[in-house]
């Protein structure tokens, strides 16, 4: 929701829906646990609230200057603008893509739940299908890291901007355009990923970590 409308239908809808089992969710922490795991919740709940916003909102500004041209009698270009690369460019896709691929293994041991079931299938059992074990919340991490970057590099194409820039006759002040300009864009771009991957990495393991600590069930809230 902006000062322009509303956006994001789906999401707000996503959004609402879990809003909307808060109170009940809160006050069952306060009589299951009492008021210092509930005061603690809150606490972490608002700080893991401001620190997405501060991260969703942070991006690294690339200037583009585009230089002046004279098509018949009028001039046209000698502006500036910015090319935004958001921290998080993936937005939660990775999350989901990480989440669904950890439960694969979780399914396939389920369809061979015999007596003389292969070896694997109890690794599985042990390690992948409880998600307050160190191997899946390690593997759940680097999983999410990948398909960050995985996600960055099939959306945002370095190549394709810098030949539009050229096209255009935009620059970035400093770097000569053409391919200089593509190996500029890829470089920020991968180190500005690292932040965001680690973001999404940690806000994931916010819930199981939780889990561990209060030493609750996977019904626990959040």
């Amino acid at each position: 929701i902006t000062e322009r409308g509303v956006r994001n239908g789906m999401s707000l809808m996503i959004f609402t829906q879990v809003v909307s089992g808060f109170p009940s969710s809160l006050w069952a922490v306060k009589l299951s646990r009492g008021w210092w795991v509930f005061g603690i919740v809150i606490v972490v709940g608002l700080a893991v609230i401001a620190a997405v916003i501060f991260m969703e909102q942070g991006q690294r500004r690339i200037p583009v200057q585009y230089a002046r041209r004279m098509v018949g009698r009028k001039m046209f270009g000698g502006s500036s603008t910015y090319i935004p690369l958001k921290v998080n460019q993936a937005g939660v896709i990775p999350v989901i893509f990480a989440s669904s691929l950890m439960y694969l293994p979780a399914l396939a041991a389920q369809f061979n739940q015999t007596a003389d079931a292969p070896i694997w299938v109890q690794w599985v059992n042990d390690y992948l299908v409880s998600g307050s074990h160190p191997v899946y919340m390690v593997t759940f991490f680097l999983l999410i890291i990948f398909f960050t970057y995985f996600y960055v590099s099939i959306t945002f194409n370095p190549e394709e901007v810098a030949d539009n820039m050229k096209k255009y006759g935009g620059f970035i002040p400093g770097i000569r355009a053409g391919r200089p300009t593509a190996e500029y864009l890829s470089y920020v771009l991968n180190r500005i990923t690292v932040p965001g991957a680690l973001y999404l990495a940690f806000v994931s393991l916010i819930p199981l970590i939780a889990l561990v600590l209060v030493g609750a069930n996977q019904n626990f809230p959040f």
